[in-house]
């Protein structure tokens, strides 16, 4: 095991706020695991790569020597956490929620070593409560801490509701912590007031007070907010490793170092960043796929694109009669129908007027185009995907 001093400056690296570096480094000079939390709640089957960040950090504290308490928020998940929500989350059924945690511990554990990895649901003692003690539990927060909250604060003065039931999501994430006697609690910047009420509650049930230790939010591949579905701008470690190769080409120079940090726990290597590109993508399609599929998906990437070779590429077929006439439709019926991706016309307009799309290796940057379409052209949409019309 490495000494304190030293796993502090390893944990430290990539990490965005940790409250406090000293208490920390007094729990790792305890000389025995420390209990590592990251609580997730399932409400969806899959996860992105913006999500493993958290779960990249807490692999990290695994192979120094530590415990790692998963808590799936199997009674959490159907309040729904409102940390940045502008609206009130729709309420799952239990069913649905287990159904979804399953498939995230199969995804969760490509990352965490299964073997020092304590997974636990919280539904296990909030489902005993009766409602004297959820009362109590509630008497030790008040209401002005909660309005503390900025996303509370900024939906109340727009005049949006605020549920009283989500009120009560910090108070039980907190107790979570209670439960399994959490050392370190882990989350996004964005959980910080729950995981201080955590420390309230620790605190006032005369346990030593968690470590928060908040990780970066990972920025998508527009490259300026963060990764989510909802945007459109994220990497699912379930997709196809060809799309996710090809999408995680698609990131700025810019990015890409920050993508290694937070993805792989390294430095971006120096070189050429399109090597470097490469060799992220590849990597990351064989920790969720296989070293055969990274292999694989490289290789059909040089075929497509760093050969020029696209007449003998596999790519998604788009229907002729799909496109319309003019070029901004069929950039847009293209990405809709080969990808499943939403562009607008204003972004078609952009990548056409940009030169990023080729018919038939011919660039077309003239946006009232009606080049015509026939099966068995290629369509190039940009660096990294392209179609072929049937």
């Amino acid at each position: 095991m490495q000494s304190p001093e030293e796993q502090l400056a390893i944990l430290k690296r990539g990490s965005a706020q940790i409250l406090s570096e000293a208490e920390l480094l007094t729990k790792l000079r305890l000389g025995r695991p420390l209990n590592i939390k990251l609580g997730v709640d399932p409400t969806a089957p899959d996860i992105h790569l913006g999500f493993t960040v958290c779960l990249q950090k807490l692999r990290q504290f695994q192979d120094l020597g530590h415990q790692a308490i998963l808590i799936i928020g199997d009674f959490t998940a159907m309040i729904g956490d409102p940390s940045g929500r502008s609206k009130t989350r729709p309420q799952l059924s239990h069913d649905t929620i287990m159904a979804n945690a399953k498939s995230f511990q199969q995804q969760a554990f490509k990352i965490l070593d299964p073997a020092r990895t304590r997974t636990v649901f919280n539904g296990e003692w909030f489902e005993m409560m009766n409602f004297e003690q959820i009362i109590r539990l509630n008497s030790r927060v008040t209401l002005q801490q909660m309005l503390h909250r900025e996303d509370f604060r900024s939906r109340i003065e727009r005049g949006d509701s605020v549920r009283l039931h989500e009120i009560q999501y910090p108070i039980i994430q907190g107790w979570d912590s209670v439960m399994v006697k959490a050392d370190v609690e882990m989350g996004g910047t964005d959980q910080l007031f729950n995981i201080l009420v955590g420390r309230d509650l620790q605190k006032e049930e005369g346990m030593p007070e968690q470590v928060v230790f908040l990780m970066p939010l990972l920025e998508g591949l527009d490259g300026v907010h963060k990764m989510s579905k909802s945007l459109n701008n994220y990497v699912g470690v379930t997709e196809a490793p060809s799309e996710m190769f090809g999408k995680l080409m698609s990131i700025s120079d810019a990015l890409m170092a920050r993508y290694y940090l937070l993805l792989l726990g390294e430095e971006m290597p120096q070189g050429h960043p399109m090597d470097a590109k490469k060799d992220l993508a590849r990597r990351l399609v064989a920790r969720y796929h296989s070293e055969e599929e990274g292999a694989a998906a490289l290789n059909d990437f040089n075929t497509r694109f760093s050969k020029r070779d696209l007449d003998s590429a596999e790519l998604p077929g788009v229907p002729v009669a799909s496109l319309g006439t003019d070029i901004i439709s069929a950039v847009v019926a293209a990405y809709s129908e080969g990808f499943q991706m939403t562009k607008s016309r204003g972004d078609a307009r952009r990548l056409v007027e940009q030169g990023s799309v080729q018919l038939r290796s011919e660039k077309v940057t003239d946006p009232k185009a009606s080049p015509g379409f026939n099966a068995g052209d290629v369509l190039r949409l940009d660096k990294t995907r392209a179609v072929r019309l049937v």
